[in-house]
C-alpha cells in the first residue's frame, strides 16, 4: 500500500517539477541498493532493473524474469516486463515509446539520499541510451527524490509517531535503571533489550544505538557506549531511536545524577539544560514552510550563544524517515560540509529533529533531541518535549 501511495505521489511531483520521466536503475539491490528503492518496491531485485514513472502517470518496471512476479504483486506498475538475456531491448523499446524530453536519474553531488545510481550503472545506462540518441536527456533526479522523501504521507507520519512513542517508553524505563556505578554499556544493553522485548528494530547500527555519555570529557556523539561508570554529579545523555513499520525515531534525553544530599541539580546544570529547551522551542516556532534551513538553525544557535555557551559544532537538525538521517533539506549553518542543504526551502510534510547542545564544565553535555512535523501553519512536536531535567 505504501509503495502505491508513493508512486502516485511521484507522478504528481513530476508534473509539478515539469520532469517527463523518472528512471531508477539498479541491480543486486541487497548489496548496493538505491535509497529510493523502498518507495518503489517491497523487496530487492537481482538483475539490472529499470523502474520508470512518468509525469503522464505511466508506470513501468523492466526486470529479470524471476523478479517479475514480486514486482507485479506490488500493484504499482501498469506494465511489468521480464527479460532473460539482457535489459537492453525492453528498456530501449520503453524509452522509444515514452520519448521523454528529460530522464531524471538518481545522482546528486550534494545529497547522499538522492545519489543511489552508482557510477558503473550510470555508465551502463548512458551507453544504452546513446544507442537511440537519448543519453543527453539524462538529468539529476535530486529535486524529484528529495520531494518524494520529505513530503511525508499520512501513513508515513503514522509510522513515525509509533516509532517516537516506542522510543519514549524505553527512555522512561531507562530512567529507572540509571544509577551510580552502572556503566554506559550496561545502560545501552538495557535499552536494546527493552527494544527487542517490545518487538522493535533499532533505528541505526547497534554499536551506537543508543549512544550513552556520562560526565565530562566524553566523545559527545556518534560513539559507542564505553565501560565508564555513572558517577554522582554527572550529566548523562543518550541518543536512541527505533523503527516502526520501516520508519525511524531519533531522540536524545538528558539526566542528572544527584550528589549525596542534593535535592536538585546545580544552577550551572539547570542553566545549560534550560538554554537547550528554549533554543529548541524557538527553532520550532521559526520552522515553517518557506523558511530556509540556515535561518532556523541561526535562531537556536543565537540563543545558545546569548545564554553564555559556545555554539554547537553541528547542524541544529536533520530530517528523519526511513533512515534516522534522511532527506536533503537540513537545519544547519552555511558550512562547507553541508553544501546546499541549509539553503533548501522548508516544506509541509517534512519531519525534522531539533538537537542543540551545550557543555557544562565539569558535569557533561546537556542535549535534547526532539522530533517535529512541519505543517502549513508552522510545525508541531511529534515527540513529547523534555522540559524538565530528569533527576536520578
Amino acid at each position: 500500500m505504501l509503495v502505491k501511495e508513493k508512486v502516485e505521489q511521484a507522478v504528481s511531483i513530476l508534473k509539478e517539477l515539469d520532469v517527463d520521466c523518472w528512471l531508477t536503475f539498479t541491480r543486486e539491490s541487497q548489496i548496493n541498493g538505491d535509497p529510493s528503492l523502498a518507495f518503489l518496491l517491497d523487496g530487492d531485485v537481482t538483475w539490472h532493473t529499470a523502474l520508470i514513472v512518468t509525469s503522464s502517470g505511466d508506470t513501468r518496471a523492466i526486470a529479470g524474469r524471476y523478479d517479475v512476479k514480486a514486482i507485479e504483486d506490488v500493484g504499482a506498475y501498469r506494465q511489468v516486463v521480464g527479460y532473460v538475456e539482457g535489459i537492453r531491448e525492453p528498456l530501449l523499446a520503453a524509452i522509444r515509446e515514452i520519448d521523454p524530453k528529460t530522464i531524471a536519474v538518481n545522482f546528486s553531488q550534494d545529497s547522499e539520499i538522492c545519489d543511489g545510481l552508482t557510477h558503473g550503472m550510470y555508465l551502463a545506462l548512458h551507453g544504452l541510451l546513446a544507442e537511440i540518441g537519448c543519453a543527453e536527456r539524462l538529468v539529476s533526479a535530486e529535486r524529484v527524490v528529495s520531494a518524494l522523501r520529505q513530503r511525508k504521507t499520512a501513513a508515513e507520519i503514522q509510522a513515525i509517531r509509533r516509532a517516537v512513542r516506542a522510543a519514549e517508553v524505553i527512555f522512561d524505563e531507562a530512567a529507572g535503571f540509571i544509577r551510580p556505578g552502572v556503566t554506559e554499556q550496561e545502560i545501552a544493553r538495557f535499552m536494546q533489550d527493552a527494544a527487542k522485548k517490545a518487538g522493535h528494530d533499532l533505528a541505526w547500527e547497534a554499536r551506537a544505538c543508543p549512544s550513552v555519555f556520562t560526565g565530562p570529557e566524553t566523545a559527545g556523539a556518534h560513539y559507542a557506549p564505553t565501560g565508564r561508570a555513572v558517577e554522582r554529579g554527572h550529566i548523562v545523555n543518550m541518543d536512541f531511536g527505533v523503527k516502526a513499520l520501516g520508519y525511524c525515531s531519533d531522540l536524545q534525553r538528558t539526566y542528572y545524577v544527584l550528589e549525596e544530599g542534593e535535592a536538585s541539580a546545580p544552577a550551572e546544570v539547570w542553566k545549560g539544560f534550560d538554554a537547550v529547551v528554549e533554543a529548541i522551542d524557538r527553532a520550532r516556532r521559526a520552522l515553517k514552510p518557506g523558511a530556509l534551513g540556515h535561518e532556523v538553525d541561526a535562531v537556536a544557535r543565537r540563543h545558545v550563544v546569548e545564554s553564555g555557551f559556545e555554539e554547537f559544532p553541528h547542524a541544529l537538525g536533520h530530517q528523519v524517515g526511513r533512515f534516522s538521517h534522511d532527506g536533503t533539506a537540513l537545519l544547519g549553518p552555511p558550512w562547507e560540509k553541508y553544501a546546499r542543504k541549509p539553503f533548501q526551502p522548508i516544506e509541509a510534510g517534512m519531519v525534522f529533529t531539533l538537537e542543540p547542545r551545550v557543555t557544562v564544565p565539569g558535569r557533561g553535555i546537556a542535549t535534547i533531541e526532539e522530533m517535529v512535523l512541519v505543517k502549513q501553519g508552522g510545525s508541531e512536536y511529534l515527540s513529547t518535549p523534555q522540559v524538565e531535567l530528569v533527576l536520578i
